[in-house]
């Protein structure tokens, strides 16, 4: 198989470890070497499963590579051989495993890739907890975070996805029967990660997730042979949504039409009009999609003018069964003069998609305010010409049939009521050409001389005149009262869309992107794009210029002015640039201000970026102005007492005895000890606030990094007592940084505790985090001076006012921070104090890390058989939380 042909990858997913995906991954590389492809074993763990160990037996397996890390050797699959050997299929199993420091990849999925880059299929394992997009999810409901993880697109692309599938029951069962694991780890693993709710939460997603991956193949496949119409392989629920009060009711309808059917979808859809500002406040659709991705669904916009044909079609795209509209919030008048409303007109054309209306509180209570444009809309502008074409005949007749009743005036108020009505109907340009031909009619039938078109008295052409002014100026001024209405609407509108921006720009949480969401949200844009000229605006800023995109909505960003539809100057070197149509000018007039807030946001959101980075400096600064303020006096004590202990054992005027001259030394001794961990203090604290101390993080446990502390401290430590729990989970953290902490902590419990009352350092896990606490009988600390004792340089409470420049508890908070944990202080029951370490519990996916002075020796005795860092199972065997 050539190169140029990518191989194809087969996964089988599972939901825990034990339900057999490595035995269903050998089981096909058998069957396929007996059909006579050429198979081979790049990479298999048995996690010392016998019926899995037999099944590699008669498959060619490649060779693991050899790597070293801290002192000790790891297996992992050689990329380098199996691309040598070049096989039709490779077994790989653990696709979200993670090398060893130093391998060709960082994980293994990127090893699998460049074996489907050489033309080689692969077949590989994963289970459902190291997908990407449920990492947080499985953490929730087992407790557990999973630090190997495996983007879903590389899942997702795979040719075939088969999920091994186990119950609860029968999984547990099999572990039981020992396996799965180990005797020694069987009830541990029963009784926490390999509960039956959890297993059954864990299976509910693998199928979910494969029931989306199918359904993405469905899609397809109707989109490759052009199929249209609605397949009710699962339930999809679209609510439409225009922005009103209503959407919250129209949306929780819509949820629990969806969650009826297992599995079934929730999606939201708006559809703004092409011809502007849409009539929907912008606040309320944000809260209704906040609303709809609560509840699990997804949020959609789209741009259509015929607002039955757009939804009906973004429904048939998305396969929906079902469609949610809200009743008409429309008068009975209004619906009287301007015919069916959107729910009538979408039901004719839905065709085998259900329709639910659904009522609420607001139907038949008005429209929302209409949007900017002519003074009356052209369904009323007609029905005012329909109106004036019936009028005009039916008053002619019913007059004239009535003729020896009612004189001139008379007739004449009579159309001029009828053109009224057509003007409060249909606007100015009806009632003009109603009043016109009023007036031609009442001169040929009504004003003598009759069927003549002339007019004999004076008194009946002044009638005639007053009468076409009246029906002009009512009509102007009926067409005017509905421009004005439009207009303010159009403002309120506006003022509102503005104001809600402004609010998100002054809140300062992803401004510029706020901005732009309200940009593409109002004008019913495809994408909006903020870009920035290179060279601060020094460039020119024609087609040669070189544009860079500082933020967008929408699917597809502009990447230069010139491809834009719209385009706005926002300052010096900046462009918002959107793409979907052209505006008015009206909308214009808001674009630009909609402009002005985005250099706002964006120079909001860059001298964030700039304290942000200076914060660190200051700090620093403030903490080398402390330190040469403490130096001055706390050097000089220990280096005072030294100096006159040798210069006094020195002296030739005095003879000093054994006693005296030993007395001497050990205090010279002591004050060289007190001097060197001031010095060692000073120079951890100045590293700790450059930011220049390595720390390494690894899994460690705990129990090891005590022991060797309280080997540091020396004869004084045999007293304290520990309580460390042998269940007790590895903490994520750096043993040398970490074995520091405790030292300095301990020793200042034993020096503040009382004879008789030796401190206590006892473990024990909270959810995803494991606290140490050292507990002491000593004086204690006020609680209004607890914060204040982290301060470096502070000397409170617990602490000898007579050494030290007040670093130990300050540094220890440092240190214990840059391993991503906490220290804290609480008093002690019945008097004393409490500090806290707070540190993550690891996912045991790595090598268990001793305790400094005894890494060596371990790592010496452990062999070239260690496992490899990112071993999975014992994250789920020892997880207590």
């Amino acid at each position: 198989m050539g190169s140029s042909d990518p191989g194809k990858l087969r996964i089988y997913l599972g939901n825990a470890a034990g339900v057999g995906k490595t035995y269903a991954m050998l089981c096909e590389g058998h069957r396929r070497a007996e059909r006579g492809t050429d198979v081979v074993i790049g990479f298999v763990e048995t996690h010392g499963r016998q019926h899995t160990a037999e099944l590699i037996e008669g498959l060619e397996v490649v060779p693991r590579a050899r790597l070293p890390y801290r002192g000790t050797f790891f297996e992992e699959m050689d990329v380098d051989a199996v691309l040598a050997r070049k096989p039709q299929v490779a077994l790989v199993d653990e696709l979200a495993h993670t090398n060893v420091p130093g391998s060709r990849n960082e994980k293994r999925w990127q090893d699998v890739e460049e074996l489907l880059g050489a033309g080689i299929d692969v077949i590989t394992t994963v289970n459902i907890q190291h997908l990407e997009s449920l990492n947080d999810v499985v953490e929730k409901i087992t407790g557990v975070p999973q630090r190997e993880t495996v983007p879903d697109a590389v899942v997702r692309s795979a040719e075939q996805v088969e999920l091994v599938d186990m119950t609860p029951e029968a999984l547990r069962r099999r572990m039981a029967h020992g396996n799965v694991y180990a005797a020694d780890k069987i009830d541990a693993a029963l009784n926490n990660y390999f509960r039956a709710g959890n297993l059954a939460a864990l299976r509910e997603l693998a199928l979910l997730w494969l029931a989306d991956k199918v359904d993405e193949g469905l899609q397809r496949y109707r989109a490759a042979h052009h199929i249209s119409q609605t397949w009710e392989a699962r339930e999809r629920v679209v609510v439409a949504l225009t922005g009103g009060p209503e959407g919250e009711t129209l949306i929780r309808r819509a949820a629990r039409i969806a969650a009826r059917s297992s599995g079934g979808d929730l999606l939201a859809v708006h559809v703004t009009r092409s011809d502007g500002l849409t009539g929907a406040d912008p606040a309320a659709l944000a809260a209704q999609r906040r609303l709809v991705e609560s509840l699990g669904g997804s949020y959609h916009q789209v741009v259509g003018d015929d607002i039955p044909q757009a939804l009906l079609t973004f429904a048939r795209a998305e396969n929906a069964t079902q469609l949610v509209l809200g009743a008409s919030r429309r008068s009975w008048l209004s619906a009287l003069f301007t015919g069916p409303g959107f729910g009538a007109r979408t039901i004719r054309g839905s065709g085998d998609i259900d329709v639910h209306i659904v009522t609420h509180a607001h139907m038949g209570r008005g429209r929302g305010l209409p949007r900017a444009g002519g003074g009356l809309t052209l369904r009323r502008q007609l029905a005012g010409y329909l109106l004036a074409l019936v009028l005009a005949p039916v008053l002619t007749v019913a007059l004239t049939s009535d003729r020896g009743g009612l004189n001139l005036i008379s007739d004449v108020l009579i159309f001029l009521v009828a053109v009224i009505v057509v003007a409060l109907v249909g606007g100015f340009v009806p009632a003009v050409l109603l009043a016109v031909v009023s007036s031609l009619l009442l001169n040929y039938f009504f004003t003598p001389p009759i069927h003549q078109w002339t007019i004999a008295e004076a008194n009946n052409a002044l009638a005639l005149g007053v009468f076409v002014v009246v029906a002009l100026l009512v009509s102007s001024v009926v067409d005017m009262a509905a421009r004005r209405t439009r207009q303010a609407a159009r403002a309120s509108a506006e003022s509102a869309l503005l104001a809600t921006t402004a609010g998100d720009v002054l809140a300062g949480q992803r401004p510029v992107e706020a901005v732009l969401d309200r940009v593409r949200e109002a004008f019913g844009m495809d994408s909006v794009t903020l870009l920035e000229r290179a060279g601060d605006g020094a460039a020119p800023a024609g087609p040669a210029a070189t544009w860079t995109v500082v933020a967008r909505s929408g699917p597809e960003a502009v990447t230069r002015p010139d491809e834009a539809d719209v385009e706005v100057p926002v300052a010096k070197g900046l462009r918002l640039a959107l793409r979907g149509r052209t505006l008015t000018a009206a909308d214009h007039r808001v674009l630009n201000a909609f402009a002005a807030y985005a250099a706002v946001a964006l120079e909001q959101q860059r001298l964030a970026a700039e304290a942000e980075a200076a914060r660190p400096i200051a700090e620093a600064d403030r903490m080398r102005t402390a330190l040469l303020t403490a130096v001055s006096h706390d050097l000089r004590t220990p280096l005072a007492s030294a100096k006159a202990a040798v210069t006094s054992l020195r002296s030739p005027d005095v003879t000093w005895d054994a006693a005296d001259r030993e007395e001497l030394l050990a205090t010279a001794d002591e004050s060289l000890d007190k001097l060197t961990r001031v010095v060692g203090n000073l120079l951890d604290m100045s590293r700790l606030q450059a930011g220049a101390l390595a720390v390494f993080r690894r899994p460690t446990a705990l129990d090891e990094v005590v022991a060797g502390a309280l080997d540091d401290l020396g004869p004084a430590s045999r007293d304290v007592i520990v309580d460390i729990p042998e269940s007790l989970p590895e903490v994520e953290a750096d043993p040398g940084i970490l074995e520091r902490v405790i030292v300095n902590l301990t020793g200042n419990a034993l020096r503040y505790s009382p004879p008789g009352q030796p401190p206590l350092l006892a473990a024990s896990a909270l959810g995803d985090r494991v606290e140490l606490r050292v507990v002491d009988r000593g004086p204690g600390i006020p609680a209004d001076d607890r914060e204040r004792v982290f301060v470096p340089f502070q000397r409170l409470g617990d602490t000898d006012n007579t050494s030290g420049v007040g670093l130990g508890l300050a540094l220890s908070r440092g240190l214990t921070e840059v391993m991503g944990g906490t220290l804290d202080l609480d008093e002690t029951p019945g008097g004393g104090l409490t500090m806290i370490i707070s540190l993550p519990a690891a996912a045991a996916d790595g090598p268990r890390t001793t305790a400094p002075g005894r890494r060596e020796r371990d790592a010496a005795a452990a062999g070239p058989q260690a496992t490899a860092p990112g071993r999975r199972e014992r994250d789920e065997t020892a997880g207590t939380h």
